[in-house]
């Protein structure tokens, strides 16, 4: 058994001073193996046991007998391991390869014959305890005497010649090692290393996956690496203590380490407005840790666009009246797939046609001319554009080109024509282009004038417009300084230009025109003849 040095100092037994070293210590502990017993101190069952030869040796107070039943006991087969006398001085010398001077827990100690406290045959014993390198505890049995625990200190000459080392005890788990945690890549597992029979020790750890040893590590804790993916994990303790065998211990395994899982620290989700010409930016997911590589697949209702794979999407026309979405998927060696999808957006809503430079008219209003639309720009550049010309907001019958020429029945009326700008997935755009105003009609202008003998110049005027029945408006007739002033009636004015002295004079008559027939000029020669002369 296994004696505390607390429980050593506590027995009150007197110490039995080797010769000649008054400095050292050869103390008894206890004597008999009743009265060690009671005291605390066992015989390990050799008092029960001691009619009994071991490795042939002599039954009862013997040492050798007592040393051989106990290596016996502790898993030695009960045959001498070596021919020849079976002294204890002879025992060092038989086992001779085995034995030194370093005391160990189980070895047996060793004296040489005629060696103080040892006899004429030597003695051995069993180590109980190793105090420290120069002090150990021992239970013996003796010939012709009794059965002890002693204390002896190197300093006395008590102490034995060597130490035999056939199966000394090595340190021993209580309770084996545990692996304290979850087997899961990125986890950190914590090795409890059990509980040992002996305290005072000091441990050293091993991890294993599988049958192999984990290069570096030797802490109580481990993280868990993407490497380790499948393999059963294990833990070895091996304890150590002055006196004692080294002892290991090793944990049950592990269930096999399964994939990590990336935490998400940001979600995915995006940016921009849903419509047609319009760009949607993917805010990216971020997860922990950093994994090595991920992908971006766009989705419209719920299936992928083809090609849609970076991080933002110019929404086209087939899109109108879907939901989009994003899903993001990242991966990391000894982690489990990750697949995050955004919320959906709104509907794609149809886009909106943009005008640039804009759309004009070229051309006079005025009956027979044409009118052209001037092309503008526009945004999507392909926008398909479909005329309708209208007279006084109504649709023209037929007039559904860029250009209109301008006829009889437009005359007095508002000519337009409005733009219908489409394309498919993008809302339609009206675009209306005016004129100035009513179309006008030339006019055209008859006239006729006649001289007088009396002075005057009568003069008629007819005027006539296309698109107009009946003309109207104001006529001046002058010749010089002499002008006269009439109105058409039913497109026809006479005037008379009186008091102009004979000869060839210029006639000038000038219509003023309506709002809807323009105004005109004519001239033409006109000669005032002389008035007759009297007669006698």
């Amino acid at each position: 058994m296994t004696i505390v040095v607390g429980l050593i100092s506590s027995v009150g037994l007197v110490a039995v001073p080797s010769a000649g070293r008054a400095a050292g210590t050869s103390t008894f502990l206890c004597t008999g193996y009743t009265a060690c017993k009671q005291a605390g101190y066992s015989d390990s069952g050799y008092s029960a046991n001691n009619d009994t030869m071991y490795w042939r040796m002599y039954a009862g107070h013997n040492c050798t007998n007592y040393v051989a039943y106990r290596l016996v006991k502790s898993g030695l087969a009960n045959e001498r391991p070596w021919s020849g006398s079976g002294n204890a001085t002879n025992w060092g010398v038989a086992m001779k390869d085995i034995t030194d001077t370093t005391p160990m827990v189980g070895a047996v100690a060793w004296w040489r014959a005629n060696t103080p406290g040892a006899g004429s045959s030597g003695h051995v014993a069993i180590v109980e305890q190793v105090v420290s390198a120069t002090e150990i505890v021992i239970s013996e049995d003796m010939w012709g005497g009794d059965f002890h625990w002693r204390r002896i200190t190197a300093d006395s000459d008590r102490w034995p010649a060597g130490f035999i080392h056939f199966n000394d005890r090595p340190l021993a788990a209580v309770t084996r090692p545990s692996i304290e945690g979850d087997p899961v890549v990125g986890e950190t597992l914590t090795a409890d290393t059990g509980r040992w029979a002996q305290s005072g020790a000091t441990y050293a750890v091993q991890w294993y996956a599988g049958t192999k040893p984990i290069p570096g590590a030797t802490s109580t804790t481990l993280e868990v690496t993407p490497e380790l993916v499948d393999q059963a994990l294990l833990v070895k303790v091996t304890a150590t203590r002055t006196g004692y065998q080294p002892g290991t211990a090793k944990s049950t395994r592990s269930p096999a380490v399964r994939p990590g899982t990336l935490a998400v620290a940001t979600q995915p989700s995006i940016a921009g407005t849903p419509r047609v010409g319009e760009v949607l930016t993917l805010g990216e997911a971020s997860w922990s840790p950093t994994p090595s590589s991920t992908t971006v697949q766009w989705l419209a209702d719920g299936r992928p666009i083809d090609g849609a794979t970076g991080t933002s999407l110019e929404l086209t026309p087939e899109l109108v009246d879907q939901r989009i979405t994003v899903e993001q998927t990242a991966s990391a060696p000894g982690y489990t797939t990750s697949d995050l999808t955004t919320e959906p957006t709104a509907k794609v809503k149809p886009g909106r046609i943009v005008v640039g430079d804009p759309f004009a008219l070229r051309g006079a209003t005025r009956v027979g001319r044409t009118l052209t639309v001037q092309p503008g720009t526009t945004t999507p550049a392909d926008a398909d554009v479909a005329y309708q010309w209208t007279r006084d907001g109504k649709p023209i019958a037929g007039a559904t080109a860029s250009s209109y020429t301008l006829t009889a029945d437009d005359v007095g009326h508002q000519v337009d024509v409005a733009l219908d700008l489409s394309r498919r997935g993008y809302q339609d755009l009206g675009v209306p282009l005016t004129t100035p105003g009513p179309v006008t009609t030339t006019p055209v202008m008859t006239l006729s004038s006649r001289g007088t003998e009396s002075g005057k110049v009568v003069v008629v005027l007819r005027v006539t417009a296309e698109g107009v029945r009946t003309a109207t408006g104001k006529v001046q007739a002058w010749i010089g300084s002499h002008l006269v002033e009439g109105e058409l009636t039913d497109g026809r004015v006479r005037l008379v230009i009186t008091d102009l002295p004979p000869g060839k004079r210029t006639l000038h008559v000038a219509y003023a025109g309506t709002s809807v027939i323009e105004g005109g000029h004519v001239a033409t020669a006109v000669v005032v003849p002389k008035p007759p002369k009297k007669r006698g």
